[in-house]
Order: C-alpha cells, then structure tokens, then sequence
C-alpha cells in the first residue's frame, strides 16, 4: 500500500503541504499549474501541484498519436517522479488523450495509473466530467482547439455522463506546441466562436491551451461559466485530496454558492 502520510522538511522541520501530481504532456501550457498554485496560496491553505513531463512521442492531435501519447507504457514511466515528490494523488493532464480512448478505456487509462502510482488517481477527461455535474450543468459548448474528428470525441465522451453538447467547435490546430503559443485575444475568440445561447457552460478542452489568467474576465465576457482544461485538472487534483479550495479568481467552479448558469 502507499503510504500517504505528508512528507516532512527535514531540515525545516516542518510538514510539507498536501501535495496532487500530475502527469503534463511535453510542454505548452504548463506554467498555469504553478500560477495556480499561487492563486490558491493566496486565497487559502496552500497544496503543492508539482508536475512532471511524460514524453509525448508525436505532437499531434490525431487519433493514433494520441492513443500512444496516453498509453500505460508512456505515464508508468513517469509515475516514480510524481511520487517522489510527495503527491498523495495523480492526475493525467491530458484531455484528448484520455477521451479518445473512449469512456471505459479512459476509466481503464486511469485505473492501470492509479494501480501503478499506488495513488488515487484520474485524468483531465473525467475532471470536465465531474466539474460539471458538482456545477449542476448538463448543458453545454465545446470550443476546442483539436481538428472537428477529435473534438467529437469528446462530445462522445461527454455524452456518456449525460452531458448534451448543444454546439462543437474544432480549430483544426494539429500541435500542442501551437496551441502553447496562444494569447488572450486568441483564447478569447475561441470562447466566444464555441458558445451557444441554450448553453451553460463553455468547454476549452486542451491542456496545451494558457488560461488560468483568463478565467473571471472569459466569464465576464460571455455571462456563464468556463471550464477550461488546466482549472479543471487541478479542481479534480483536489478533489482527491477531498482539499476543496474556494478561490474566485479561477472562475465559478473555485467559487461554491456561486450561480452557476443563466436561464
């Protein structure tokens, strides 16, 4: 069994903070994760996110590459790093290449981790899934970077939870390290170009894509929730943890009591 007991600073002498690992594809976006981290320290009881980089193999988003980048092979090779750190859970920072696998192979995915870290574990696909029904949505649009074929994989996906996706964008973007490069005027067009009026959340599904510094102006923008794929990864993280955090900062899904939607 893995022993879950917070990990000490010997030379401090003090106890370190709870810690969720989280396996992150290559590298595109992963500096949200320690800019959440600081949002999170300032608004409460701190948790550590350390990260590590599973090696992504071909940098596409395309059904046979991703298949690989997701495969058990690839995140077993990780896993030691993510407990050495001290993470008392894991989480695949991935969303396309966990969902294109399809639900019961994304639950396979994350059984076969959570066996091999001997931790709680999970993955960005499950965490859009789980967001949304603890925001009581069942509504919403998809606005993502992937090419249209992959970005119905997640409607799919989403389906199987008893999610209705009332519009789907696809951006055709083939690289995460493209998707890396976007800004918030890129990020905000993509928002707003997947929206729906029936919907009541928006969907940014790519890890690869910047937007922990977006989250309460994207909601301002389009009067409803966003979830995005780095927010939700963390939320998930914690929620292993059964660490809830309220930080309004990271958009309605870090603020309980919130309204959720508009009718």
């Amino acid at each position: 069994m893995a022993d879950h007991t917070p990990k000490t600073d010997a030379a401090a002498g003090a106890e370190q903070p709870d810690a969720v690992g989280f396996l992150y594809p290559g590298h595109s976006a992963e500096d949200d994760y320690p800019r959440i981290a600081g949002m999170l320290a300032e608004a409460g009881p701190e948790v550590r996110l350390p990260l590590v980089h599973t090696d992504i193999g071909e940098d596409a988003h395309r059904v046979d590459a991703l298949l690989e980048m997701g495969s058990a092979d690839r995140l077993a090779a990780r896993v030691e790093e993510v407990r050495a750190l001290g993470a008392r859970a894991v989480v695949w920072a991935c969303t396309s290449a966990s969902f294109v696998f399809g639900p019961e192979g994304a639950r396979q995915q994350v059984r076969e981790l959570s066996r091999t870290a001997g931790l709680p574990a999970s993955s960005t696909s499950f965490a859009f899934a789980h967001a949304l029904q603890s925001l009581g949505v069942d509504r919403v649009a998809i606005a993502a970077t992937y090419p249209e074929d992959v970005a119905e994989l997640f409607r799919a996906f989403l389906k199987s939870f008893g999610t209705e996706v009332v519009a789907l964008r696809g951006s055709g973007i083939i690289t995460a390290a493209e998707v890396g490069t976007w800004g918030w005027e890129e990020v905000l067009a993509l928002a707003r170009g997947g929206d729906h009026p029936e919907a009541r959340a928006v969907l940014l599904p790519d890890t690869a894509l910047h937007t922990a510094a977006y989250l309460t102006r994207l909601e301002a923008e389009l009067g409803k929730p966003v979830l995005t794929a780095n927010q939700v990864t963390v939320w998930e993280g914690l929620r292993l943890l059964d660490r809830p955090a309220r930080c309004p900062e990271l958009g309605t899904l870090f603020s309980p009591g919130a309204t959720p939607n508009r009718e």
